[in-house]
């Protein structure tokens, strides 16, 4: 089974399982992971930023494989200490909708960026989108419950991003995984046109 093919099939089980931790409300999970676990996959917005993310780790390949997301794990949940702390951030829905954006437009440019500075630009935009989920935790959650979830599902988001980047290496699919990239900006742009 090919890396592609092995990231899908990990992924998909953890993110089907979001609807039946979403559905046993009442439980002292509900506050925790479950809604941790759920949220990220409830904003089209975020969904589309990690699945972008994943397909950018993928078009560069090597080590920004696991790297990009990695960096974007990691300062996703600073960003959501910085809210939960009550630090403030400015132009927070700004950032979201830029990293859309920026995302799709390098994707769609093949842009081939050094992984350190790929690294910065997705750790930038983690920060915005930890930020304002940080304002989505249900009063009484556990923190590091919620934070886990929040961190699994948005990593399986990645993983899934990832291994369709990887299925996508052929020549014709490269024009397809350019175009995916086009489609995450005009999302990005139809955003910030509302918004």
């Amino acid at each position: 089974m090919k890396l592609g093919s092995r990231c899908l099939a990990l992924a998909v089980p953890l993110l089907v399982a979001a609807g039946s931790a979403a559905a046993h409300t009442g439980h002292a999970t509900v506050g925790g992971f479950g809604a941790g676990f759920v949220h990220p996959l409830s904003g089209a917005d975020h969904v589309v930023a990690m699945l972008a993310v994943g397909l950018w780790a993928a078009q560069l390949g090597g080590r920004a494989l696991w790297l990009l997301p990695a960096s974007f794990l990691v300062l996703m949940l600073v960003g959501g200490g910085l809210g939960v702390a009550g630090v403030a951030l400015p132009a927070v829905e700004l950032g979201i909708v830029g990293s859309l954006i920026l995302l799709g437009v390098i994707i769609a440019l093949n842009a081939q960026i050094d992984v350190p500075f790929g690294m910065m630009i997705v750790g930038l935009m983690a920060l915005f989108h930890g930020f304002a989920h940080a304002a989505g935790i249900p009063d009484g959650a556990g923190l590091m419950l919620y934070g886990f979830g929040f961190a699994l599902a948005t990593a399986g988001l990645h993983a899934v991003g990832v291994g369709l980047g990887l299925m996508l290496q052929s020549r014709l699919a490269e024009a397809a995984l350019r175009a995916a990239g086009g489609l995450v900006a005009a999302f990005g742009i139809a955003m910030f046109a509302v918004a």
